[in-house]
C-alpha cells in the first residue's frame, strides 16, 4: 500500500509538472507576439520546432531502452556502464548533427530562418545540449526520482521563459533570444550532471550492452517522428510555402487551440498505473470500466472547453497577441480544439494497444496520420493558406483516432455513450449562444464570460443528469490512494 501511495504521488507531480509546461507557451505567447513583429515571431516558432525534432532524434530512443533495461539494476558497476553508454553514445549523434547543420547552415538558414545564418549556428548548439538533457532527465525518470525530474523540467522550463522574456521586453533581437535560450539549456545540463556525477561515479563504459540498447530505441524513432510530422511538421511546410510571417500568424491559433491537452494529463498518466493491475488478472470488465469512465469525463470538460475556446479565439488572441495576428488567426483555434479533442479520445483508447503490446500498431498509426498530414498539407496549403493547414490537422487526427478506436476493439470493445455525448453537445451549444450575444471584448469581460458559461454549462449538465452520484464515487476511485 506505501509503495502504491507513493506511485500515485509520483505520477500526480508528473502530471502537474507537464500541465506546468504546457502553460509555458501561454505564457511567453503575449511577450514575444508584442515584442517582434510577425515573421520574426515565426522564425521563433520554426526554432523552437526545429530544437525539439532534432533533439529527440540525437536520442536514439536511448532514453526508453535505459527505462525498460536499467530501471530494475540496483548494480552500481551495471547502471554506470549502462548510463554513460548512452550518453558518450548520444553526445556522438549529437556531434554528427551539429556537423551537418554547420554543414549546411546556409540551406537551412535560407529554408527556415529568413538567412538569419547566426540563428542556424546557435540552434544547432542548443540541440546538442537539449539531446543530452534529454538522457539526463531519462536518468532520474529510470531510477524514479520524480522530484528532482520535476524540479529539472520546471528549471528548465522556466528558465527559458524568464530569460527570453527579459531579452524580448528589453528589445534584444531574436539572434539574442536564441543565445538566450541555449545558455539555460547548457546551464541546465551543467547543474543535471553535476547532480548525476556526485551520485554516479563518472566512469569510461565499455559499451557491453549498447547494441542492445539501439536495437530497442532506435525502433521508436519512426513513430515519434510521426507523432511530430503530424503535429509541428505543418509550420515548416508553411514556413517553406508562405514564409516565417504566415508561421507567426499560425502559431499563436494553434497554441490555444492545443491547450485543451492539459486535460488529458491526469488520465495520460493515471490510466497506464491502473490498467495493467487488472489486465494481468484477466479483469477486463473493470478495465473496460475505467476506459468508459475516462472518456466520459474527459469529454464532459473537453467539449465544452473546445466550444468556448473556439468562439473566445478571436478576443483572447487580441488580448494575448495583436490585432494583425488575431484576425490571421484566430480561424485556426476551431480546428485544433477538434484536433486536441480528438487526441485525447485516442489518448485514452490507445491503452488497450498498449495493454495488448501492441505498441507497432501505434507507430503504423501515427506513420499514416503523418503521411496524411504531409501530403494534404503540400496540397492544399498553397490553395487555402494557414487555414488548409488546421484542416489538414484536424483531417489527420481524424485519422489516427480512427484507425486506433478500430484496432482497439479487435482486443476488447468498450461502450461509447453517445447519449451523454449529445447532452454535452446540447449543453455546449447553448453556452455558445451566450457567448456570442455577449462577444466579449478585454480581460475582464472575457474572464466573467468564462465563469458563467461555466456555470451555464454545468448547470444544463445537472438538468439534463448527465452525471450521477454513484459515477462520481467510481470516478474518485481511480484515485483512491
Amino acid at each position: 500500500m506505501i509503495e502504491y501511495k507513493l506511485f500515485i504521488h509520483r505520477i500526480g507531480l508528473v502530471g502537474i509538472t507537464n500541465i506546468l509546461v504546457a502553460l509555458s507557451s501561454l505564457i511567453l505567447l503575449p511577450i514575444l507576439t508584442k515584442s517582434f513583429v510577425a515573421a520574426e515571431y515565426g522564425i521563433w516558432v520554426q526554432i523552437t520546432t526545429t530544437i525539439f525534432l532534432f533533439s529527440n532524434l540525437t536520442t536514439l530512443g536511448l532514453p526508453f531502452a535505459m527505462l525498460r533495461f536499467l530501471s530494475a539494476e540496483k548494480n552500481r558497476m551495471k547502471i554506470q556502464e549502462g548510463f554513460y553508454s548512452v550518453l558518450i553514445a548520444v553526445i556522438l549523434s549529437s556531434v554528427i548533427l551539429l556537423s551537418i547543420f554547420i554543414l549546411f547552415s546556409e540551406s537551412i538558414s535560407n529554408a527556415l530562418f529568413n538567412n538569419n545564418l547566426g540563428i542556424v549556428i546557435i540552434v544547432a548548439f542548443t540541440i546538442f545540449f537539449a539531446g543530452l538533457n534529454g538522457v539526463l532527465l531519462g536518468y532520474f525518470r529510470t531510477f524514479q526520482q520524480m522530484k528532482v525530474y520535476s524540479i529539472f523540467v520546471l528549471f528548465q522550463t522556466y528558465s527559458g521563459v524568464f530569460v527570453v522574456s527579459y531579452l524580448a521586453i528589453s528589445n534584444f533581437d531574436i539572434y539574442y533570444v536564441t543565445i538566450g535560450l541555449f545558455v539555460t539549456y547548457l546551464f541546465t545540463f551543467a547543474l543535471m550532471f553535476l547532480f548525476i556525477s556526485n551520485n554516479l561515479r563518472i566512469k569510461i563504459p565499455q559499451f557491453k550492452n549498447l547494441r542492445k540498447y539501439l536495437s530497442f530505441g532506435i525502433p521508436t524513432i519512426p513513430s515519434n517522428f510521426s507523432y511530430w510530422a503530424v503535429d509541428s511538421s505543418d509550420r515548416y511546410i508553411i514556413g517553406f510555402l508562405l514564409g516565417t510571417t504566415f508561421v507567426g500568424y499560425y502559431a499563436p491559433g494553434y497554441i490555444l487551440g492545443n491547450i485543451i491537452i492539459i486535460l488529458l494529463s491526469p488520465f495520460s498518466f493515471l490510466l497506464p498505473s491502473v490498467l495493467p493491475k487488472y489486465y494481468d488478472k484477466n479483469d477486463i470488465k473493470t478495465v473496460t470500466s475505467f476506459l468508459e469512465y475516462s472518456l466520459k469525463y474527459f469529454l464532459l470538460i473537453a467539449i465544452p472547453s473546445a466550444f468556448g475556446i473556439s468562439l473566445l479565439s478571436k478576443p483572447v488572441l487580441i488580448l494575448l497577441t495583436t490585432p494583425e495576428i488575431a484576425l490571421n488567426g484566430y480561424l485556426i483555434t476551431p480546428f485544433v480544439a477538434f484536433s486536441t479533442l480528438l487526441y485525447g479520445v485516442y489518448g485514452i483508447i490507445s491503452n488497450i494497444l498498449v495493454l495488448e503490446k501492441k505498441t507497432k500498431i501505434i507507430g503504423f498509426i501515427w506513420i499514416i496520420a503523418a503521411l496524411v498530414n504531409i501530403i494534404l498539407n503540400i496540397i492544399i496549403v498553397p490553395y487555402l493558406g494557414i487555414i488548409g493547414a488546421a484542416i489538414t490537422t484536424s483531417i489527420s487526427y481524424i485519422a489516427a483516432f480512427s484507425l486506433s478506436y478500430y484496432y482497439s476493439i479487435q482486443f476488447f470493445k468498450i461502450n461509447i455513450n453517445y447519449h451523454f455525448i449529445f447532452k454535452c453537445l446540447i449543453a455546449s451549444l447553448l453556452m455558445s449562444v451566450f457567448i456570442i450575444i455577449i462577444n466579449p471584448n478585454g480581460i475582464l469581460s472575457i474572464l466573467c464570460t468564462i465563469m458563467i458559461s461555466c456555470v451555464i454549462y454545468f448547470g444544463l449538465i445537472y438538468i439534463f443528469k448527465g452525471i450521477t452520484k454513484n459515477e462520481v464515487m467510481y470516478f474518485k476511485k481511480m484515485f483512491k490512494i
